[in-house]
């Protein structure tokens, strides 16, 4: 904004969802399960509302800019009504279907999950079982290596041995080698992938002997008996999920439990049973031992004992592995058959990464993993059965699998939510949620067999559709949040922006890291070790324990964060942030002090007749200017951060301020060589000011306030962006205070600890460039003052071409060598520094030893103060 581009920003909540109802619902326990849709949410609301307040005032105290009086909220009924045309825009172009499919499902919070909605536990402990599947079917091509006379079992592994009595195959790769060995301790045969046969005979404590080795496309129309379930065969099928990576090389497929299961169940037309319900109990269908069973506990221990009554089980072991849980329960989930409605992205994957390759990603290597969510998700599943969210707009027959659902169904709902909310869809009768219309001529109110359906939107699709709240006509340039939101929101972002505009949301995808503790621990809100930073901000009880760092000290420390990674935060980095800080305010007052008797209009020296020093100074701002500007637009603050640190501490204060105090302290106050210093202290503090602004705004506008001078703005913000000059490169400038400062560090590091004011200076320098670049320094005749004497921070300097005739024999010489590489004129010349004690007295003024006695000013001051 500050570089004059207009912004529109508009903030907004994402409202809905299962994390608001279960928070807003958690005081009161069992009574939950008797309250009606409105009840919860109503509920729900109230507890929404109540923390976007506390939001919202916590964003305006941190100094986010926006216009905060005009929000967006996905519980508003206009925006609620986004949502129902999306939908059905998306399910007009057959991109949005319904289907009785397997999907990850919480138990605890009884209601599909889509990927996003997970959190992988690597510490997750299962029940790992290898079952045999005795072969009922030879397969045909098998046949001379199975005689007939000695049974062969194959062999499976899986860490859901729950899932066992929904088998409904067993899956091989065509392209593997299988053997068939026998077991030296039962003297079986077993079939299983050839290169895991040595690590499996290891696992059950056997040896193996190897019968037969052959492709597994051998095995076509061969089938297994199931294990426990008397009578049911499990054909043998090939399949691309299978893998060596682990287990056995032959895959235990449970339709119903699985994803890859239930594609290969589609392929070959298996049936997609479920035996567990919706609080994850096995249903009567699972047989009597296993009803109303918990799958994830007693079930696993009843399913392990019919493995061992058939002795079908060759080992039980604990396995630790990665295993999805519900992120807002903290349970873990399990996958079974539903009907819900699913997005077709198989039909938008192509298009999905062709139009990422049109995106710029920060950092680019995220957009490669985008690309592999992309890939990997097999569908996306947007319904839930909740209360609080926007609903399904569909209608269901009483009787009849059938749905009702077409345009004027869904603009009539689209009106009716616009004026009232989606509250309507749980308080109007099914007569007044249609068209009079549609109701006539499904034979009148009475006659009507149609009813609202349960299902809410997943809040993956509400928040997936935020660009169309807020930017529906044109991509945005930014969209920004942490690396977990590749699966998550950028993706639901990206395949509703392609079903509706054909085109991806974003131009830019700037993805984050997360914070950690200063110790290196995750942070988690679920966890409860999150640091608040209302708590950084404002400190807590105890002051001494919890200080308050101000909201400043947070951005700053948000800012010099490499923010593409995980960042530690904790007591020791917010000091550092903190003393970065006051070394930033200690430069800023020194700037305001100086320019106090300033003004710009009347009192600026042009550039061309500025000190050389001043000039330079200039020109390190210039490039300061180009650096700055060029981070932010890379959305680096890291290197904003950096630069700062480099050039208000070093370039500043231990630099140029050190210099030029002479200048100002003691020059006439409206002398040409002190305004000449205070012009460049002008337009360094306004150049500082604003380039601090965006990461310290409340610092930036404090100082912006205080400074003296008129000012053409009323606000920092309003101020315009750093205002520099390409003519402040001038040849030669930069390589003959470069040179000085050699010249002047040689000279303190000859006197360590004392006063550089008590020591005059000899430059000795042979003819050539880099005496005619110094002698521009110590040209007199403009300024009366020598500028290479302020440079090198003696009393007096000289500057000679060749040695002097004779010296004190306290005199320290330094001899050194500097290269002069100007606009393509390279030279290396030698020079001499010797340092001589002043043979003059102490200034009670200006404290330079160019007095001819202690009580006396030197020419300089007893002129000014004339």
């Amino acid at each position: 904004m500050m570089r004059g581009l207009k912004v529109h920003f508009v903030p907004g909540w994402d409202c809905h969802g299962l994390p608001i109802e279960l928070k807003a619902l958690s005081e009161l326990g069992e009574k939950t399960q008797n309250l009606s849709p409105m009840e919860i949410r109503k509920r729900a609301r109230a507890f929404a509302e109540a923390a976007i307040e506390k939001q919202k005032s916590a964003f305006i105290r941190w100094g986010i800019m926006a216009d905060w009086n005009n929000c967006y909220y996905t519980f508003d009924g206009k925006y609620e009504a986004q949502q129902l045309k999306m939908f059905y825009q998306m399910y007009a172009k057959d991109l949005i279907y319904r289907a009785y499919k397997p999907v990850f499902w919480s138990s605890s919070a009884r209601t599909a999950l889509a990927e996003a909605e997970l959190e992988y536990n690597p510490e997750h402990v299962s029940r790992s079982v290898y079952v045999k599947f005795p072969l009922l079917k030879p397969p045909p091509k098998l046949a001379s290596a199975l005689d007939g006379s000695s049974p062969v079992s194959a062999i499976i592994w899986t860490t859901q041995p729950w899932t066992i009595p929904a088998n409904q195959a067993v899956c091989y790769m065509p392209e593997s080698k299988y053997s068939i060995v026998k077991c030296a301790n039962s003297g079986e045969f077993y079939m299983l992938a050839a290169e895991k046969a040595s690590s499996i005979a290891t696992v059950l404590g056997t040896e193996f002997e190897v019968v037969s080795t052959f492709l597994g496309a051998d095995m076509e129309s061969g089938s297994c008996a199931h294990p426990t379930i008397a009578d049911r065969v499990s054909p043998l099928l090939p399949a691309h999920h299978v893998t060596l990576s682990k287990g056995t090389g032959l895959v235990h497929t449970a339709p119903a439990h699985g994803m890859d299961d239930y594609s290969v169940a589609s392929k070959h037309k298996l049936p997609v049973d479920s035996l567990v319900d919706e609080h994850g109990i096995f249903t009567a269908a699972a047989g009597s031992d296993l009803e109303n069973k918990n799958v994830l506990e007693e079930g696993v221990d009843i399913v392990i004992k019919m493995l061992k009554s058939t002795k079908n089980l060759l080992k039980e072991e604990k396995v630790t592995h990665s295993y999805p849980y519900d992120w807002r329960t903290k349970k873990p989930v399990i996958i079974r058959p539903s009907k819900q409605w699913f997005v077709k992205i198989e039909n938008m994957t192509a298009t999905a990464k062709e139009s990422l390759r049109k995106v710029k990603f920060i950092p680019a290597s995220t957009m490669n993993s985008m690309v592999d969510t992309i890939e990997k998700r097999p569908y996306w599943c947007i319904s839930r059965q909740r209360a609080w969210g926007v609903p399904i707009p569909v209608f269901h027959h009483k009787t009849k699998d059938e749905i009702l659902i077409n345009s004027q169904t869904v603009e009539h709902l689209v009106q009716l939510v616009e004026m009232h909310g989606s509250d309507i869809w749980w308080t109007l009768p099914p007569d007044q949620l249609l068209p009079k219309n549609v109701v006539s001529e499904l034979g009148g109110p009475d006659a009507l067999e149609y009813v609202p359906g349960q299902d809410i939107l997943d809040i993956w699709f509400e928040s997936g559709t935020s660009w169309n709240c807020v930017l529906p006509d044109q991509r945005a340039d930014l969209y920004l949040e942490g690396k977990d939101q590749l699966g998550g929101w950028f993706h639901s972002s990206l395949l509703t922006s392609l079903a509706a505009k054909n085109r991806a949301p974003f131009k830019t995808v700037l993805v984050h890291g997360f914070t950690l503790s200063e110790k290196g621990e995750k942070m988690s809100k679920s966890l409860g070790n999150v640091i608040s930073p209302d708590l950084i901000i404002n400190g807590g009880q105890d002051k001494s324990k919890d200080p308050p760092y101000g909201v400043d000290v947070l951005r700053w420390w948000v800012a010099e964060s490499n923010v593409f990674n995980e960042v530690k935060i904790g007591p020791r980095v917010l000091n550092a942030a903190r003393d970065d800080i006051d070394k930033l305010r200690n430069t800023l007052r020194f700037l305001l002090g100086n320019v106090a008797d300033f003004n710009p209009k009347t009192d600026s020296v042009p550039f061309e007749k500025m000190f050389i020093i001043d000039q330079y100074m200039l020109h390190l701002l210039d490039d300061f200017g180009q650096k700055i500007t060029e981070a932010y637009k890379q959305y680096d603050f890291g290197k904003v951060v950096r630069q700062l640190q480099a050039f208000y501490p070093k370039q500043l204060s231990n630099f140029y301020f050190s210099i030029i105090k002479d200048r100002l302290y003691c020059e006439k106050e409206k002398d040409h060589k002190r305004r000449s210093c205070q012009t460049v202290l002008a337009v360094i503090l306004e150049a500082l000011v604003r380039s601090i602004a965006p990461i310290l705004p409340h610092l930036a506008e404090e100082v912006f306030q205080h400074i003296p001078y008129e000012k053409d703005s009323k606000s920092v913000f309003h101020s315009g962006w750093i205002n520099t000059s390409s003519n402040w490169k001038k040849p030669g400038l930069e390589e003959a205070v470069d040179a000085a400062c050699t010249m002047r560090d040689a000279f303190l590091g000859s006197i360590p600890g004392k006063n550089s004011l008590e020591y005059d200076a000899i430059v000795v320098i042979e003819p050539g460039l880099l005496f005619e670049i110094i002698e521009m320094l110590h040209d007199q005749k403009t300024s009366g003052l020598s500028q290479l004497s302020e440079l090198m921070m003696a009393s007096q300097t000289s500057l000679l071409a060749q040695d002097p005739i004779e010296i004190s024999d306290d005199a320290i010489e330094i001899k050194g060598n500097f290269e002069i590489n100007i606009e393509g004129i390279r030279e290396e010349s030698s020079y001499k520094v010797i340092v001589i004690p002043s043979t003059k007295e102490k200034c009670p003024r200006c404290w330079k030893y160019t007095s001819e006695s202690p009580d006396q000013l030197c020419p300089r001051c007893t002129e000014v103060t004339a």
